[in-house]
C-alpha cells in the first residue's frame, strides 16, 4: 500500500487547519457550535500543533 497519497492529503488538511488557526488569532474570529464556543486563546496551541502535523505529513511523503 502507497502511503505518499495520505501523506499529502493529511499535510494539506493540517495546512489549511494551521492556517485557519493563524486566522483565527490575526482577526478574533469566533468559533461557536451551538451553546459551546472556542476560546481565541485556544489557537494559540492549536496553530503550532497543526503546522507541526502537516509538516511531518509532507516529509513522509517525501520519505
Amino acid at each position: 500500500m502507497r502511503h505518499r497519497p495520505y501523506c499529502l492529503i493529511s499535510g494539506t488538511v493540517f495546512s489549511v487547519v494551521a492556517l485557519l488557526h493563524v486566522g483565527r488569532l490575526a482577526y478574533g474570529w469566533a468559533f461557536v457550535i451551538g451553546p459551546w464556543s472556542l476560546p481565541v486563546a485556544a489557537s494559540w496551541a492549536g496553530a503550532p500543533a497543526a503546522a507541526a502535523l502537516a509538516l511531518w505529513a509532507f516529509r513522509l511523503a517525501r520519505a
